[in-house]
């Protein structure tokens, strides 16, 4: 059920120190009265010189310490001695991202990243370690051999926010296995526009669920003490607004007013902050023509004042530079450097050259970044090195992971990928197939594995096989396993945006029961995930057409990052399964669930779009329903947010509430019976809206303020109570704050509706 997740923020570690004599970062810390973080790092500041602070403000990517040139680096991968020594002794950098295009086994993770420690703990002046940081977003995806479960989009739709803090837990335990603390996760950006090409990296288009589900793997990532072992720093992505661009495309301006941001926008980010997550990467995109990572607006009055953060803030990739060369707000890097600093940037991503702390430091020495600025953001810094104990102990044995990658963490990867996969449309029961159907399997998806775990799998795209994990199955083959080699006929058919052999697929469709066939996208994120337009390519729509034309039954299994639009061919299936990028064990989930072996149990965590250019969220307003006859049904969206089919049926009754009054700060206290009516033991995803009859600022038709999900046994019945605040109920209004207003209220649960006032 929809809780609110206990308060995080992290209490002042008491540390044991970490003998290194070669460092007056040690002296420091042991002369400070009392250990407690605050004074370790008030010491520490005291006796570092400017160089020693502008360095720790400087984030390099991997490819400044290695042998080759950046983006043109030597393999295998190695280490530059002499680049270690002049970044780390002479710059003193203070952090390093990223691999250098692909995944690194774990021993080699154990070879660079103890080096890089101990070059910075025993040669850098300061003996300040290095903050280490990666890209593990679904799984430790930069090492090869790691668990990789479903993308965000699909953690979602499971709406299971325990389980998604089992998986952060997984993502802790074998990132740290890999000698890294930081992991540049969750992604908190609103999916309300499908087009966005970061859409599945989010968990939808509700602030509250993506709230729920970001604070859950914040929880999961961090547990009560960062400096444990098994778990790491998470950071939240992007601070502000990324997804509500105008265009739809990566990084392009948005327009979003001060409302529109508290109110949808902000949520997410705060829920997870409450969480105690303790770093936040900013934006690169704009916000009504101010680049957001140079606005103080944002980074001091909102994020610092307001919402009361304290951890590290940092940039994109080299999004200072793009002040200059997009943005165009800076006439060259030195200003855009003081631009972002002052604004409230306490580390910059910079990443491919040595500019930024030497830059930085001249700005300081000529008084245009103030000393305060610098010890603030460094304060920052070294208070995240000290709580996540990397002054005790930088980098852990491997031997103290005998669990990574093992059969426990497959088990809760395959979980996810079971609950998140979600039935759209079941005609006439034609699933679950009995394991004596002959298939076709065809489509642009049916023989990848890259296609399931999607972008951010053991390379930035995500599309070179080569690094795939050995043994992890397509679909085919796993349809294969389960419904035997014989019963199985595999026909690419096309290709994403080509035909291959269509006419063959017609010909095999026409000697079986059933086509399976499987649509949807190649593998993308950012700037190359841009499209132009929304509705499935042609060719895959040509070879759901022409088998249909056989007038055999289709399965559609919708493997995509995004909703792509399939109104041309939804009615020539009967039956839909989207599977999100379910990552690597998201094939034997989907035969599983084709052969009835596993019921599904997802929910959209999005509206569906039925045409490319009807993309409105379900929260919409009134005016949004009236259509071109002046009838009040142009909501029609292919399916709904919240939608998903069983094997079993529910039975929803009883929908009860405590008082049909309450005051502005009273409690609601909701229940409702649901009984499973079916043959199967199933999982179902209870949701509560509430409609704002009226209000000052024009009410959504109905927000999403309480979920729950709960397991059935067949003739299984239970009671399903919420809890809500009227401070829940709340909206910003026309002065821009929040508040609570008296008026008419409804709830709906499972199509009953009940009515309230708020008093």
């Amino acid at each position: 059920m929809y809780r609110r997740f206990p308060l995080l923020f992290l209490l002042v570690l008491t540390l044991s120190f970490y003998n290194c004599n070669q460092s007056f970062a040690q002296s420091s810390i042991q002369n400070a009265p009392l250990a407690t973080t605050e004074n370790k790092v008030k010491a520490l500041l005291a006796k570092m010189t400017l160089q020693d602070k502008v360095g720790e403000m400087t984030q390099l990517s991997i490819d400044m310490l290695s042998v080759g040139e950046p983006y043109n680096l030597a393999k295998p991968h190695q280490l530059d001695e002499a680049k270690l020594k002049h970044v780390l002794v002479d710059l003193r950098v203070g952090s390093i991202l990223n691999v250098v295009g692909y995944e690194y086994e774990r021993d080699h993770w154990h070879k660079i990243i103890p080096r890089i420690q101990e070059i910075a703990t025993k040669e850098k002046p300061t003996g300040i370690p290095i903050l280490y940081g990666i890209d593990a977003i679904h799984g430790t995806n930069y090492t090869a051999g790691a668990t990789l479960f479903p993308q965000q989009l699909g953690l979602a739709a499971t709406w299971n926010p325990e389980l998604v803090t089992q998986l952060g837990e997984v993502t802790a335990y074998e990132t740290r296995a890999s000698g890294i603390p930081w992991v540049f996760s969750p992604v908190l950006d609103l999916g309300r526009d499908p087009r966005w090409p970061r859409f599945w990296e989010g968990f939808g288009e509700d602030p509250m669920l993506a709230g729920i589900m970001g604070a859950a793997l914040v929880d999961g990532y961090q547990g009560d003490d960062i400096a444990n072992k098994y778990r790491v720093a998470a950071c939240l992505k992007h601070f502000l607004g990324y997804s509500i661009t105008l265009s739809g495309k990566d990084r392009s301006p948005a327009w979003v007013p001060e409302r529109q941001l508290k109110e949808f926008v902000i949520p997410p980010f705060k829920a997870a902050m409450d969480a105690g997550a303790v770093t936040v990467m900013i934006n690169s995109g704009e916000i009504n023509g101010i680049p957001v990572h140079c606005n103080p607006k944002i980074l001091k009055d909102l994020l610092r004042n307001e919402m009361g953060f304290k951890g590290i803030a940092l940039t994109d990739w080299e999004d200072i530079k793009y002040l200059v060369s997009r943005h165009r707000v800076a006439k060259d890097h030195k200003e855009a450097i003081k631009m972002a600093i002052n604004a409230g940037i306490d580390m910059s991503m910079v990443p491919m050259d040595l500019e930024f702390p030497v830059l930085l430091k001249e700005l300081v020495e000529e008084g245009k970044v103030p000393m305060s600025r610098i010890d603030e953001a460094v304060t920052r810094i070294l208070t995240v090195k000290f709580e996540l104990g990397l002054f005790e102990q930088s980098v852990h044995s491997q031997k103290d992971y005998p669990g990574f990658a093992g059969p426990k963490h497959q088990a809760l990867a395959y979980k996810g990928a079971v609950e998140s996969i979600t039935l759209l449309k079941n005609e006439k029961g034609l699933l679950p197939l009995s394991k004596n159907k002959r298939v076709l399997v065809t489509g642009p998806t049916a023989n990848s594995l890259n296609v399931l775990n999607g972008g951010w799998s053991h390379t930035w795209q995500g599309d070179d096989p080569k690094y795939n994990t050995p043994g992890k199955l397509t679909i085919v083959e796993a349809i294969r396993k389960e419904l035997g080699e014989g019963n199985v006929q595999y026909v690419e058919g096309s290709k994403y945006d080509k035909e291959v052999d269509i006419k063959a697929a017609v010909n095999v469709a026409r000697s079986v029961d059933v086509a399976i066939i499987c649509i949807g996208e190649n593998t993308y994120t950012e700037k190359p995930g841009d499209l132009d337009d929304l509705n499935l390519p042609a060719s895959q729509v040509k070879l759901v057409q022409e088998i249909a034309a056989t007038g055999k039954p289709i399965i559609l299994v919708m493997a995509q990052g995004r909703p792509r639009v399939v109104s041309a061919i939804d009615t020539l299936a009967q039956a839909a399964l989207m599977l999100y990028l379910p990552g690597n064990e998201g094939a034997p989930a989907l035969a599983d669930i084709l052969v009835g072996d596993a019921n599904p149990s997802g929910k959209l965590p999005f509206t569906y779009p039925r045409f490319a250019n009807t993309l409105v969220p379900y929260y919409h307003k009134g005016t949004d329903m009236v259509k071109k006859d002046f009838s009040m049904n142009a909501f029609e969206p292919q399916w709904e947010f919240g939608h998903g089919l069983s094997y079993t049926t529910y039975e929803y009754s009883n929908l009860k509430i405590n008082s049909d009054r309450i005051s502005t700060k009273g409690d609601l206290e909701v229940s409702v019976t649901v009984k499973n009516t079916g043959q199967r033991k199933g999982m179902e995803v209870v949701h509560l809206f509430v409609s704002d009859k009226v209000a000052t600022i024009t009410p959504p038709v109905k927000r999403l303020r309480g979920f729950d999900k709960v397991t059935l046994a067949p003739n299984e019945t239970k009671v399903v109570t919420f809890k809500i605040n009227a401070r829940d109920l709340s909206f910003v209004g026309t002065d821009n704050k929040w508040m609570v207003e008296p008026g008419d209220f409804e709830v709906s649960v499972g199509g009953m509706k009940v009515p309230f006032v708020i008093k």
